[in-house]
């Protein structure tokens, strides 16, 4: 397995990760709705840097799906409702992990977020071509 190949799975691996934390809390305590959006966020974050690696595309670290989805365009069209996904996601990086940042999410909202997390699992592993 080449280093990228490998790398690209870690990358998929630890999002999946993310959005599997962000299901299970979600379905137990639906409440900690700071904790769901954040999971949904960072598997998305992570889903992103996954396709950059394969395409071998270096990018600085950052939580900004903008940024991300900016550097992946140069390889593929990224469409604007795309882009407007991960707007809706953008918020709920580390900054809701403070005390002095506070969210609250409906349920259609928090289904929303682990919706459009799933979406972005889906665009990286076609992109990426990996068989499941």
């Amino acid at each position: 397995m080449r280093e990228v190949d490998k790398t690209v799975k870690e990358w998929i691996d630890k999002a999946d990760h993310d959005l599997g934390a962000a299901k299970l809390i979600y379905l137990h305590i639906p409440e900690y709705f700071d904790t769901i959006a954040f999971h949904c966020q960072q598997a998305t974050e992570k889903y992103l840097k996954a396709i950059l690696a394969y395409y071998q595309i270096e990018f600085q670290r950052t939580h900004n799906l903008v940024y991300l989805l900016d550097l992946i365009s140069q390889k593929l069209i990224v469409s604007e409702e795309t882009y407007n996904k991960a707007i809706i996601l953008n918020g709920f990086s580390v900054q809701i992990r403070y005390p002095d940042t506070t969210i609250y999410l409906s349920k259609d909202e928090l289904q929303n977020c682990i919706l459009i997390s799933q979406e972005f699992r889906e665009y990286a592993i076609i992109t990426i071509g990996i068989k499941e």
